[in-house]
């Protein structure tokens, strides 16, 4: 075989997987994962379709141990210099956080050592011996730092830590190895803390890692502020410590576990402090989960904790970038070591793309005054005053506002999917009383077939409400659909098949949004949650999304105009208005109890609070008077703003600047393909903008055409019977069965358009083709073989796009 014909897949077969072999990288513990995909590729939805983007594949990642990657190498061709590797060998060493890549082309390697900051030409690879001596020499580590570093992971649950949890794995160890007494992670919303804070411990516990540098497994504690947050990963992920686990309880101050779990509230009750039941240098390492929720504030009532067992090494993990609201834990324990945000995670396909609908009511757009002398539901005197969105539910309950929300979520579920999980959240336990109570009145008919439909889980339901949770989060449990809440259900709350996260409440805090988004940002592909809505009745949460750092936009927007009733009438575009800051929320950031809500709570009928906590209103008219939904564009990166039929428009002239650019790319069936693989990448979908642009017999090409450059429509009829003129010397050439094959195709383009041809055997299976025969023996027995037969077809469609 000649250098200059092989391929990329050869170049690897015959000159570099030999080469890795010869440098030791075949032989055990060492080894060398050939085409290995690090990333899922993102989810792109277009026209109701959803299809996955490009993986991220390696050519090799070159392992040390099972778990612990040093190298990645790229190659091309033999006929290609080995430099136009060496774009992709870097941008894949930076994004696995590896410290040496090669790039080659079989004949010559080039490698490049971050560790040195050089590139240069080589003769061999490095063995693995030689790349760990090298990285372990930068990196300072400490002698006995190979064996807590090399430590495998524990993977019985059958949980492959993602790149980006190794990457946090592997620096948080090694900034613990180093000394680091306090170490901070930063990880968006499901994207798995909780596996990197069990590899961690484990990876420390299995290897005898202790502060003191003894003989023996280290004491560890797992803190948080929520039984949620530690009951739920102490049960399962942290299960393989099996009898070394122990949740810390006033009543059970057992000293002989090593892996400890706890919530301040319980190291710190009324009566006594539980935490200085253990002395001071009793913990080797204090886990702080969501540690920007108070533990981590000077003048936090739980900061006695941390301060007690100072001698620990704490290692803190927060979903939250830095923001005044986080600065204390930034204060706390410096930058993060590690970053992996939301946008990322959308981009490479772990986690849910999301689209945004902003859902405004009449009083949320103009306000609310009360009537001259207007008493409430108690028979008290509203003031008078101009109430807005901040106001609604904390100063004045509007019975008619929960309604029409209530009324607009309900109608969106019988249009998209009525058994789609959904989570509202509400001001405060009362406002989430309130709206149960409407949903379940406006879905009676499937309350009657399943009564746990719509359900309230606060802090006062206890027992019960954690039971529907527990329902709630069962993919095998069709119901409860609707959770309404205020705070309980912000964090720490695993449902993977939430598809709809519903905003009732003004959300000031960014980290709290976050956290709020967080619900639905779990991706379940087999149950058929591959994105998820959120639905702002505020009209004030989707700024937050102004943060380009850590958040990918939301884009696509469109206006849904709708009746007194609440019924869709019409569907216009409307550039996004300028959002104006709102205060942060009254509830405070971190928020254990909902019980905090002050008097009143919980009242919805009988008596008035003996302290008015607000007026409650339950007359008058609410509407909903507009709808807009944002979509992340097919680039993850910025908002679509107009209709979508403009967007289009603007995408086809983005590719080809002129109508006979298009048409000369559009008439070849092999140039077509690229031409529609381009359309599918910026979310275009002929079905979706047949149906956008009410023409839903127009010709794909002409419809793009039409709305990029304004030119006239023709259907696909016209399109035909112009073709059938002009093929007349082509039907010449065959026979009368071949012509009628070549014509019932023309008839198949006026019904079902020119992607059937895309997958001309699959076309002569069905119907009418089929009677003809195979398509092997269509092919022979009219046409004179496979290629006379693709020649025809060829030749049918040029003449549809002269």
């Amino acid at each position: 075989m000649r250098s200059n014909t092989m391929t990329e897949a050869d170049t690897c077969r015959v000159h570099v997987t030999p080469r890795l072999v010869e440098a030791g990288w075949a032989t055990e513990p060492s080894f060398m994962g050939e085409q290995r995909s690090f990333t899922n590729g993102r989810i792109v939805v277009a026209g109701g379709v959803v299809r996955r983007g490009p993986q991220k594949r390696a050519d090799y990642l070159l392992f040390y141990r099972r778990d612990f990657p040093l190298a990645v190498v790229e190659a091309k061709e033999t006929s290609l210099p080995a430099e136009n590797a060496v774009q992709q060998a870097r941008e894949y060493a930076e994004i696995l956080g590896l410290k040496f890549a090669y790039a080659t082309n079989g004949l010559r390697i080039i490698e490049i050592d971050y560790t040195t900051g050089t590139e240069r030409e080589v003769d061999r690879y490095a063995t693995p011996d030689e790349l760990f001596a090298r990285l372990s020499a930068a990196a300072q580590w400490p002698q006995s730092a190979a064996a807590h570093l090399l430590e495998p992971f524990n993977l019985a649950a059958g949980k492959v830590p993602r790149y980006y949890q190794q990457i946090a794995i592997d620096r948080v160890i090694e900034a613990i190895l180093l000394g680091q007494p306090r170490v901070l992670a930063t990880l968006a919303t499901g994207t798995g803390k909780t596996c990197v804070a069990f590899q961690v411990c484990w990876k420390l516990w299995s290897s005898r890692w202790n502060r003191t540098g003894e003989h023996r497994r280290p004491k560890i504690l797992f803190l948080a502020d929520r039984n949620i947050l530690v009951d739920d990963p102490m049960a399962k992920m942290f299960a393989p410590f099996g009898d070394a686990r122990h949740k810390v309880a006033s009543s059970d101050l057992s000293q002989g576990r090593d892996m400890y779990f706890g919530i301040y509230q319980a190291l710190t009750t009324a009566s006594e402090d539980v935490f200085r039941q253990y002395r001071p240098d009793f913990f080797d390492l204090i886990v702080i989960d969501e540690c920007h929720r108070g533990s981590a504030r000077d003048n936090s009532a739980w900061r006695t904790v941390l301060d007690h067992f100072e001698p620990a090494v704490k290692f803190g993990m927060t979903a939250t970038p830095l923001r005044e609201e986080t600065r204390d834990s930034y204060a706390y324990f410096g930058n993060p070591v590690t970053t992996y945000s939301l946008r990322q995670g959308i981009e490479d396909g772990f986690l849910a793309p999301y689209r945004v609908h902003r859902v405004i009511t009449t009083v949320d757009a103009a306000g609310w005054r009360p009537g001259k002398d207007e008493l409430d539901r108690y028979g008290r005197e509203v003031p008078d005053d101009e109430y807005q969105t901040r106001d609604f539910e904390r100063v004045v309950a509007l019975r008619a506002r929960t309604r029409a929300m209530a009324r607009h979520l309900s109608d969106f579920l019988k249009g998209t999917d009525r058994f789609a999980k959904t989570i509202v959240f509400c001001v405060d336990q009362e406002h989430a009383a309130e709206m149960r109570q409407e949903l379940l009145n406006l879905n009676r008919d499937l309350v009657q077939r399943y009564p746990d439909y719509v359900c309230r889980v606060t802090a006062d339901e206890g027992a019960i409400g954690l039971t529907h949770l527990a329902n709630f989060q069962d993919v095998d449990k069709p119901t409860p659909v609707i959770l309404t809440t205020s705070q309980l259900l912000t964090t720490g709350v695993d449902a993977e098949m939430v598809k709809n996260v519903v905003l009732a409440r003004v959300v000031g805090s960014r980290s709290e949004f976050k956290q709020i988004i967080g619900r639905g940002t779990r991706l379940k592909v087999d149950y058929g949650k591959e994105y998820f809505n959120i639905i702002d009745f505020t009209g004030t949460a989707t700024r937050h999304f102004a943060d380009p750092d850590f958040d990918g936009e939301p884009a696509r927007i469109e206006e849904v105009l709708l009746d007194e009733e609440g019924h869709q009438v019409q569907v216009i575009a409307q550039i996004e208005p300028a959002a104006d800051d709102v205060p942060g929320d009254a509830d405070a950031v971190w928020a254990p109890r909902e019980e905090q809500m002050g008097p009143g709570a919980g009242h919805l009928l009988g008596e008035p609070p003996a302290e008015p906590r607000k007026f409650y209103i339950d007359g008058g008219e609410v509407e909903v008077i507009g709808h807009l939904v944002y979509d992340l564009d097919t680039d993850g990166k910025k908002l679509q703003v107009v209709k979508y039929t403009d967007y289009s428009g603007r995408a086809v002239r983005t590719l080809y600047p002129t109508r006979e650019a298009l048409q000369s790319a559009w008439a070849n069936p092999d140039t077509r393909r690229e031409v529609l693989r381009e359309l599918t990448e910026r979310g275009i979908s002929f079905e979706e903008l047949a149906n956008s642009s009410e023409q839903p017999d127009a010709d794909p090409f002409d419809l793009l055409c039409h709305l990029a450059w304004n030119a006239p429509l023709r259907t696909r009829r016209e399109r035909a019977e112009q073709a059938r003129r002009r093929v007349q010397d082509l039907f010449a050439q065959h026979g009368d069965t071949a012509r009628e094959i070549l014509s019932l195709m023309l008839d198949r383009y006026i019904e079902r358009g020119i992607f059937q041809f895309q997958a001309l055997s699959e076309l002569m299976k069905v119907q009418p083709f089929d009677r003809y025969g195979s398509p092997a023996e269509i092919a022979v027995r009219h046409f004179g073989g496979v290629n006379g037969m693709k020649d025809a077809v060829a030749q049918l469609q040029t003449a549809l796009y002269p």
